[in-house]
């Protein structure tokens, strides 16, 4: 019974190393990810939610694959949620898992996932921002996060170490209501930490695009726009104007 019971595991370790071998031919993969998909077993749908952590060799086969996996993910419903949730707990990149939780889970379970997830990545270095980048991007993007929801989570990264997570932080602000994002842009612009050209611009340009309203600081955001800025924008009756 019990060795029975070890081959089983073990057969099934072997087919998890066949769908995420990233040398394989592709129909060798594909024979691999079906037997996953039959099992539908926990362990099996995690093996299935390992693709997603690796790269094959062609570029339009290994999307291809990644797909398919979110589909039959999506297919298994809710049984294919603690899978999916352990494979988020340590995956490089999260942007296709991403897309399985948002069709498998309500809106609480999914707070309460990728508040998890963000309890984990504490702005600040990081050797892999990429897992950061895609949450911050899914969640700008998901259709059923309200502004708040949205607005409280992702303002620790706007002072992040890594800028491609600054922007893309600056980016999920930019179409919440100006009231809500106003202050939080305006210290990140004012940040004396903050050097990039890029990240004081598309802050600029967010609070130009938006007409959030600069208070009592508007002297210290006139006072930012110098160089290229100062050619492009001005601030003029308490917000910032193209010129």
């Amino acid at each position: 019974m019990v060795f029975g019971l070890f081959s089983k595991e073990r057969a099934l370790q072997k087919t998890i190393e066949k769908a995420t071998n990233k040398l394989a031919q592709q129909p060798d993969r594909w024979g691999a990810l079906e037997k996953l998909r039959e099992d539908a077993s926990e362990e099996a749908l995690f093996g299935l939610c390992k693709r997603f952590g690796i790269t094959s060799m062609k570029g339009v086969e290994d999307e291809q694959e990644k797909n398919w996996v979110v589909d039959v993910l999506v297919e298994k419903g809710a049984a294919a949620l603690p899978a999916v949730r352990r494979y988020m707990q340590n995956a490089d990149q999260l942007a296709f898992p991403l897309k399985v939780l948002e069709r498998v889970a309500d809106h609480d379970t999914i707070i309460e996932v990728i508040d998890e997830i963000f309890a984990s990545e504490k702005p600040g270095y990081v050797r892999m921002p990429e897992r950061r980048i895609d949450l911050i991007k899914w969640l700008a993007e998901w259709k059923a996060a309200s502004d708040d929801e949205v607005i409280s989570r992702v303002t620790p990264y706007l002072p992040d170490f890594d800028e491609n997570v600054r922007f893309t932080a600056i980016d999920a602000m930019a179409t919440r209501e100006p009231v809500k994002i106003a202050k939080s842009l305006i210290d990140a612009l004012l940040r004396p930490e903050e050097e990039s050209g890029r990240i004081r611009r598309t802050i600029v340009e967010v609070l130009e695009k938006t007409k959030a309203l600069l208070g009592d600081r508007g002297p210290q955001v006139a006072a930012m726009l110098t160089g290229p800025l100062a050619n492009d924008f001005k601030v003029d009756a308490g917000i910032v104007k193209k010129k």
